[in-house]
């Protein structure tokens, strides 16, 4: 069965279509692609906050995800028509996985995905977790201990997108570790006013100095002592956070150097607390290029072997979008697709809705 996912996480970098061959347990990757979002539509999607601006953004994400996906198809020269399948997360609006009534909203229109390329789409993945308990997060890790589960030493599954989580093989226990790229990539827009979006090779970081007071105090975030399941997200990790950082006053490399070491210690602080006996970490994400946050993540933990995804056959920035074909495979053929060790949820579920 052939499965496009679609992927556009809190980063808001742009959108990832992955499309994949579906076989039995055998998983190939026939093509990886991203479009960034527009400046403008970044903004937009950000500063969403009233019915209507909602509404309307849901629509026209249905449109550039039906866009992305037609467009990955025609970069690798597959037709649009061999899809039998579409996994789309949507982009996460608001996320509130614990509290009173927790709730997860996506949008991206998904009847506009099918609409546009006569495709089955699956969408809404979080929302059935949440209905049964669960956090509605994460979902990865199911698909992490499908593709790297074996071998005798424990293993930690690490994906550094705008947050950062670890899946622990064997078992699936998973949970966020705390901010991944978001951080950073806020202060660099803010510094550069939005001619960067991303500390590339963790240049700016290298040329700061982290502040270990600054460090430490965010590091007391009673977040990174509580025990898994547990989500972050836009909500602590967003502007009023970096409205917090910058009125420090310290200089903005200083402060961008502190949001990577803040990453890199978060990782490790998770690792160490909830995953011991780590012997191996396999990194995905757009993290993985950041050498500067890659070397502290390795300090922090020097008794783990840090590698790729690669060294499994999955392309690091393409595993997420990898993962939601997966899930909507599995959601198609009325299997669940969640881990309530990662999740929290009372039981296993079918996630998702189905539009055809």
């Amino acid at each position: 069965m052939r499965v496009a996912g679609i992927m556009s996480g809190t980063s808001l970098d742009g959108i990832d279509v992955a499309i994949v061959d579906i076989k039995g347990k055998r998983i190939e990757t026939v093509a990886y692609s991203t479009v960034p979002y527009a400046a403008g539509m970044r903004r937009r999607i950000l500063a969403a906050s009233t019915p209507a601006e909602i509404s309307r953004l849901n629509f026209e994400l249905g449109e550039l995800y039906a866009s992305a996906v037609a467009a990955a198809c025609e970069r690798a020269g597959v037709p649009a028509a061999s899809l039998d399948l579409i996994g789309s997360h949507g982009q996460t609006i608001w996320h509130e996985g614990r509290g009173r009534t927790p709730n997860t909203l996506q949008i991206g229109e998904a009847v506009v995905i099918a609409e546009r390329l006569g495709v089955p789409v699956v969408s809404d993945f979080r929302t059935r977790d949440i209905a049964a308990g669960g956090q509605g997060a994460p979902l990865v890790p199911f698909v992490d201990v499908l593709l790297f589960s074996g071998g005798k030493e424990r293993r930690a599954a690490l994906n550094i997108g705008g947050i950062a989580n670890v899946t622990v093989l064997p078992g699936g226990a998973a949970f966020d570790t705390g901010p991944g790229n978001m951080v950073i990539d806020q202060l660099v827009e803010r510094m550069t006013q939005g001619k960067r979006r991303f500390d590339r090779d963790g240049a700016i970081a290298a040329k700061g100095h982290v502040n270990r007071p600054l460090l430490d105090s965010l590091l007391a975030d009673e977040y990174y002592k509580t025990k898994p399941p547990k989500t972050a997200g836009r909500e602590q990790y967003g502007a009023p956070f970096i409205d917090r950082l910058v009125a420090t006053g310290l200089p903005m490399e200083d402060l961008i150097a502190t949001a990577t070491a803040l990453t890199a210690a978060a990782i490790a602080v998770g690792i160490a607390r909830f995953a011991p006996e780590t012997g191996q970490v396999i990194a995905s994400g757009g993290g993985v290029h950041n050498h500067r946050l890659m070397a502290q993540i390795a300090a922090f933990l020097p008794d783990c072997r840090i590698t790729s995804s690669a060294e499994f056959g999955i392309d690091p920035d393409a595993k997420e979008a990898i993962a939601f074909a997966i899930l909507a495979y599995r959601t198609w053929r009325r299997r669940t697709g969640n881990l309530p060790v990662a999740t929290g949820a009372r039981k296993a579920v079918i996630l998702g809705k189905i539009s055809l």
